[in-house]
């Protein structure tokens, strides 16, 4: 059963990333960086108690990823991995997942802070993130090493931009 699937775009995430060569590769990396989801005004209704989460689940569309590969090389490796086994941006279907950090609400502007998207990236859709649900506590991490320290300091590189032959 193959067909397609149209999403409605419900607004646009605002950072100060214009560029992905030099992004924090995961929310974690960003978590000093502060950004703006923009809810389009007949979506804003919405947007009613999200105030009272402190952790906010973006979901949205990789407007400039490029082709696919079903193995490319992660940021973090230097080897190939199946591309359900990596968070990269270039995928079948490219889109992409932020947990990040709610500051505040002003009408249909949400404050955000721990950001690794990039500028005007399309919003598909906002959830509220509920660690007894949400968060879950694994040793098996794959080829992935896991800890955050691998995180803090590294940023993206142009692998992903659609400019690579990988």
């Amino acid at each position: 059963m193959r067909k397609r699937i149209y999403y409605e775009v419900i607004g646009v995430i605002h950072t100060p990333f214009h560029d992905v060569a030099g992004m924090p590769i995961q929310p974690v990396g960003g978590r000093e960086i502060s950004g703006t989801v923009e809810v389009f005004p007949e979506f804003s209704g919405g947007l009613m108690d999200i105030e009272g989460f402190t952790r906010i689940i973006l979901i949205y569309h990789f407007h400039r990823s490029g082709k696919y590969t079903l193995q490319p090389v992660p940021f973090l490796d230097t080897v190939p991995h199946g591309v359900f086994s990596t968070r990269a941006p270039n995928r079948p279907n490219p889109i992409g997942l932020s947990v990040v950090t709610l500051l505040k609400r002003e009408g249909n502007c949400l404050q955000i802070r721990g950001i690794d998207i990039l500028d005007g990236t399309p919003l598909l859709d906002i959830k509220p993130y509920l660690p007894d649900c949400d968060a879950f506590f694994s040793e098996k991490t794959g080829w992935f090493p896991g800890g955050n320290s691998c995180f803090t300091s590294t940023l993206s590189d142009d692998r992903f931009s659609g400019n690579d032959t990988r």
